[in-house]
């Protein structure tokens, strides 16, 4: 991909689109970033996922990422934690794995790794197909979502474990993958 331009040719382009071309070729790595504190659990996050109040009390934090060309919804980072756990690492592996559906109507593959960070044990996931959404009692139903991908992180810590789960449309995911795992690399509990 060529990519030297003529002084000429940088005139008649504004910076905006010398932006959105910079962005396009993967720099996400010298992207800001921002600071997340969510209860115990710091990450950093790109400074263009935007944070919004936890909308219950169970989450600690929620970002939403811009949807990529050509997707029409952003995906949501929620982050939860649950003092003593919620279950197993392969229940809850299991959990997300059950809230998609690939074409044949069956639970996808889900991939998981182990990652050791300085004070912590994370489990990532993957996988991706038609999402629905867990329902829960007062909420309006949602729809099912074709063409969805879920990138999740279980932090294993002394004091709780924390869910990191990201849901969205599957180009706005896959454009968001390299962002998520530096967020996990960037995780810190505060232990030693």
């Amino acid at each position: 991909m060529g990519m030297r331009m003529s002084q000429h040719q940088l005139r008649g382009i504004g910076l905006g689109t010398v932006a959105i071309v910079l962005g396009g070729l993967g720099l996400g790595a010298d992207a800001p970033t921002q600071t997340i504190d969510a209860g115990g659990l710091k990450f950093q996050a790109p400074a263009a996922w935007k944070s919004t109040p936890p909308s219950n009390r169970m989450r600690r934090a929620e970002l939403k990422v811009a949807p990529a060309e050509g997707d029409s919804e952003p995906a949501e980072l929620v982050v939860t934690a649950f003092p003593g756990g919620a279950g197993t690492v392969e229940e809850n592996l299991k959990r997300w794995q059950g809230q998609f559906k690939d074409d044949a109507g069956n639970p996808p593959q889900i991939e998981s790794k182990e990652i050791r960070i300085k004070d912590a044990k994370v489990t990532r996931a993957e996988t991706a197909g038609r999402y629905s959404a867990m329902q829960f009692p007062g909420q309006p139903k949602q729809p099912d979502r074709p063409k969805y991908r879920l990138l999740g992180a279980i932090v294993q810590t002394e004091k709780a474990d924390y869910y990191l789960k990201m849901v969205g449309p599957d180009k706005t995911m896959q454009a968001a993958r390299p962002d998520f795992d530096r967020l996990i690399a960037s995780i810190s509990t505060g232990n030693p």
